[in-house]
């Protein structure tokens, strides 16, 4: 296995009564990264879904908006109402297209400006949120603006993206690529913001690998596995919200990553392998990097959910990083550790080999 960056991108195979334009997304690239980013002989697996037109969320947009329609929730020309950072709204636009369906997306202020100019420029209706809800953050503020949009637009639809279980069954296509390329996977490594893709592709995965261990990657500020809600600087994963889509029971460990943690494995992983993306995939890195090293015996796969492009502004901004303190900072060799997750507000990388759902005794 070459310690260089190895790619593969299989070719589509041609499916009857789909659009040329959806025919783009998945059979995305797969990349060995091992030395010089990975120290000790290992090396992971990385699944370049920034290959896709818009990233990884195309495929849940894409499918929850074609099971939508299977089941009549979506009219022919209904419009499409949902909330979204930035990734899924992507996608959303790309199956408006694909459908014939207008897409209005709700987004706060932190939306980079590229992604609003891309997003109006596929045809989005944009509409940005002003306040922050008082105990959901923003998050809470723009589903509540799409409840009132849902009110307000005769047979418009919204796929939920938090809560539907099409959003899970999206990413089987994705598992099977892996299967179709890779022989055995000890160790599979997701960021975690709605949940969809490590529940989607585990189920998959876990079918042929019963052992296979599942690590979870949030942000720092985010209280979907336990830690108190704060104002967040990455954005596409963690959230405000507990996402019903996120399974729990199905987790190994989870990992909490800081901003400045994440921009050194972006930046770092661009300069040693040439390959890279923005807060997710630089969040994912770091702790894939570091499963790698401990264990360069293990088949490591970890999902990249984007490219660095929409991420000029922010990540690769050196005057960005530096107005937010993000430079500068070299990540400590080991995470710290958590019994259990609330056992502490965390501030840096830190694990926890106990996951559990912070809901589960409130339902």
């Amino acid at each position: 296995m070459s310690s260089n960056v190895v790619l593969a991108r299989p070719q589509a195979a041609p499916q009857i009564g789909y659009s040329s334009l959806s025919l783009t997304v998945g059979n995305t690239p797969l990349a060995y990264v091992s030395a010089p980013f990975v120290p000790g002989g290992g090396g992971f697996w990385a699944k370049l879904e920034g290959f896709n037109p818009g990233g990884i969320k195309d495929r849940p947009a894409l499918h929850m908006v074609r099971r939508a329609r299977a089941r009549g929730d979506l009219r022919p020309g209904g419009t499409i109402v949902e909330s979204t950072s930035g990734t899924l709204g992507l996608g959303l636009a790309l199956a408006g297209i694909v459908f014939g369906h207008p897409v209005v997306l709700v987004a706060d202020p932190g939306m980079e400006p590229l992604m609003c100019r891309l997003l109006t420029s596929y045809g989005v209706r944009l509409e940005i949120v002003t306040e922050p809800h008082p105990v959901g953050g923003w998050q809470q503020a723009r589903r509540e603006r799409v409840r009132r949009l849902l009110a307000e637009i005769p047979g418009s639809y919204c796929p939920d993206q938090y809560n539907n279980p099409d959003n899970v069954d999206a990413y089987a296509g994705l598992a099977h690529e892996l299967l179709g390329r890779l022989p055995h996977i000890d160790t599979l490594v997701c960021s975690v913001g709605t949940g969809g893709h490590s529940a989607g592709i585990h189920k998959v995965l876990r079918g042929h690998f019963p052992d296979l261990r599942l690590v979870g990657v949030d942000t720092i500020g985010s209280t979907i596995f336990g830690q108190p809600p704060r104002t967040r600087l990455m954005r596409g994963l963690g959230s405000s919200i507990h996402p019903r889509n996120v399974a729990y029971d199905a987790f190994g460990e989870v990992h909490w990553v800081s901003p400045a943690e994440a921009v050194w494995a972006c930046r770092t992983l661009a300069a040693r392998q040439y390959v890279t993306g923005g807060w997710s995939t630089g969040a994912v890195t770091l702790v894939a990097r570091w499963l790698a090293r401990t264990a360069p015996e293990q088949s490591i796969v970890a999902i990249f959910p984007d490219g660095p492009w929409r991420y000029w502004n922010t990540v690769f901004d050196d005057e960005y990083c530096r107005a937010h303190g993000l430079l500068g900072e070299t990540p400590a060799d080991e995470p710290d550790e958590l019994r259990v997750p609330g056992e502490r507000e965390v501030h840096r990388w830190t694990r926890c080999a106990n996951v559990t759902d912070p809901l589960a005794d409130t339902r």
